[in-house]
């Protein structure tokens, strides 16, 4: 089993910057990849971006030159840096992590852009 806990959630103005983090535990190894998720008031939950042990990444159209997604493999955790928030970027943000064909998911944090 892998455990992850998100931190770094809050309220900001739109324009304005936040840093979420995620530590993971437990079964760790081989964990490939990990990244971050979000679901919207009413709305499905969607990728937000994704990073593997290479430093490969993928990101959502809507959050591309804005969101930056790192990953220390060796503290095991992913991060996801916002700048210039929107308030479509209101959601509820869930690290994500994948392991042998299984999913794992954070408790999720609050992320609300205030226009």
């Amino acid at each position: 089993q892998v455990q992850l806990v998100e931190s770094g959630g809050g309220l900001v103005q739109a324009g304005g910057s936040l840093r979420l983090s995620c530590a993971a535990s437990g079964s760790i190894f081989g964990i490939n990849p990990m990244g971050w998720y979000r679901q919207g008031p009413g709305k499905e939950r969607e990728l937000v971006a994704r990073i593997y042990s290479g430093g490969f990444t993928i990101y959502a159209d809507s959050v591309k030159g804005r969101f930056t997604v790192s990953r220390d493999n060796a503290k095991n955790t992913v991060s996801l840096q916002m700048n210039s928030l929107k308030p479509e970027d209101t959601a509820v943000y869930y690290c994500y992590a994948a392991k042998s064909r299984n999913d794992y998911w954070g408790q999720g944090t609050q992320v609300t852009v205030s226009s």
